[in-house]
């Protein structure tokens, strides 16, 4: 790296260490932030990115190297403290307060005061200002609980403005908004970086790399591999230093033959409205189906209803010739289905739990005997394929998947499906947070799944994931069909025509 003066650097993190039992997370890593500028921050799952920025944050206790921040040498013991200094997150996993408000939501541990009381309307005025700053149309007194995912995130990322920031660390800010909304993130972005600020960008889409960031810095394998002005690199080069060998193609080449129809799908419609309404489809065996739709179109409605988990008022569920009723998830997994949630945090994962646990619980029935005690042996043996089929990166069985880079938790959630061996497998942005190499390595799983006449149905808000996996789409707008496109026949512009059909 070409050598500067440290006033240049508004932050400097210099032979950064970090070892945990078993696993050396980070070995002599190094990060430089220049001020006016946003700096990608990349690497596969489990590279140490999360680390080294929980390192910078007081959350974990660096085993050597040094921080400097503004020109000091920082030490921070806690998170609270690195924010009241200057250093504000956006984490892409949401660890929202849904009973209380928005601006409760803002200001969380640092109320506005009038006397002994909380001035409440100083509290909204002061959300009021940064929503307006920030162009977020949200009422400051709504319940997070009634917000849209995409929202909830831009709540987060007003909040981290709030304390006025020198450094804004954005983990994966994009995997929840809209094409509309990632533009006015991006906005948001380069009026903080006009402020002087410097942004530390993690994500996994490329594209947006390329288009917001200045300098970008590579780690594989808790290693710094390189530290490099954006302009001038390729996408290939890129891939290439965080894999540690070249990707020539981002989806495998596809080898799964659609044959004979295995689930059919009629008048679907759920209970509880606004929801799906009317949805008819059919899924072959072998066939990947995906499922395409801007945000509130009610694409996860349809997965969840199929899976017993939303209450359904009409249709019809047919599996190999017979009519099935999943009235509750455990029904819905002893008739062959399966569902990777969206939201792995919230919906998908045990965190407190080890990986043993979290890879098994779809699935415990098959580990009893006759006296209903629990086979030692073929869990150890079941959780092992997990980890080595989906490539795992873990000290143990017994490491706490909480602990997990969020690829990696999602590898976990993936194989426990697996383990259950379903004839449909529903996986709602089953790549989101994950790395290309990683991603690749998922896309094979599925086609391999779908080569053993599996049916298989993805919701993804990336088009390009949809255009290289799937081999037809099912469009959806406001809760209802708007049409089932071939994957090779179509584009991009026809499936966004057809989600804005009943808008």
């Amino acid at each position: 790296m070409t050598t500067t003066k440290q006033s240049e650097w508004l932050l400097e993190m210099v032979g950064i260490s970090k070892a945990f039992p078993g696993v050396k997370a980070l070995d002599n890593v190094h990060l430089r932030v220049r001020p006016h500028s946003v700096h990608a921050l990349m690497g596969e799952n489990g590279a140490g990115k999360s680390t080294l920025l929980k390192c910078l944050f007081g959350i974990y206790e660096k085993d050597t190297g040094s921080i400097t921040f503004q020109g000091h040498e920082v030490n921070f013991r806690s998170s609270k403290e690195a924010l009241d200094n200057g250093i504000s997150m956006v984490h892409q996993e949401l660890n929202q307060v849904l009973q209380r408000s928005v601006m409760d939501n803002v200001w969380l541990g640092r109320y506005p005061t009038k006397g002994w009381f909380v001035d409440h309307d100083k509290m909204y005025a002061d959300t009021q200002r940064i929503f307006e700053e920030l162009e977020i149309d949200i009422d400051p007194r709504a319940k997070v609980a009634t917000l849209s995912v995409s929202q909830m995130q831009m709540i987060e990322i007003a909040k981290a403005v709030s304390y006025d920031a020198k450094i804004v660390i954005m983990d994966e800010p994009t995997s929840s908004l809209t094409e509309k909304e990632v533009n006015h993130l991006f906005r948001i972005i380069n009026k903080l970086k006009e402020k002087g600020c410097g942004i530390v960008y993690i994500s996994h889409k490329m594209e947006e790399i390329f288009k917001l960031c200045d300098e970008i810095t590579i780690l594989r394998d808790g290693q710094w591999i390189d530290t490099q002005p954006l302009a001038g690199l390729t996408m290939d080069q890129i891939i290439g230093m965080m894999v540690g060998r070249e990707l020539t193609q981002r989806f495998p080449e596809k080898t799964n033959v659609p044959k004979e129809v295995i689930l059919q799908v009629r008048g679907l419609t759920s209970l509880r409205q606004p929801s799906v309404q009317d949805v008819s489809f059919d899924l072959h065996k072998g066939e990947i189906l995906g499922v395409a739709g801007l945000v509130g179109a009610k694409r996860t409605d349809i997965v969840e209803t199929l899976f017993g988990i939303r209450e359904r008022s009409g249709g019809t569920i047919t599996l190999h010739g017979r009519e099935v009723h999943n009235h509750n998830a455990h029904e819905a997994i002893r008739n062959g289905f399966a569902l990777v949630t969206e939201e792995r945090r919230s919906t998908g994962i045990y965190s407190q739990l080890d990986i043993a646990f979290n890879s098994l619980i779809a699935n415990m029935e098959k580990y009893q005997d006759k006296l209903g005690l629990l086979s030692d042996r073929k869990m150890k043996s079941d959780t092992q394929w997990v980890i080595d089929a989906m490539r795992v990166k873990t000290p143990s069985q017994k490491t706490s998947i909480g602990s997990l880079s969020g690829g990696n938790q999602q590898k976990v959630i993936i194989g426990r499906w697996l383990l259950t061996q379903p004839e449909i497998l529903m996986l709602d942005e089953p790549t989101r947070g994950i790395d290309v190499g990683a991603k690749f390595e998922i896309y094979q799983l599925i086609l391999e799944l779908a080569k053993k006449d599996k049916g298989i149905i993805i919701i993804s808000s990336e088009m390009p994931e949809l255009l290289g996996i799937t081999d037809r789409i099912l469009v959806m707008s406001n809760g209802r069909v708007a049409g089932i496109v071939n994957t090779k026949e179509t584009d991009q512009g026809e499936i966004l025509r057809l989600a804005s059909l009943y808008l």
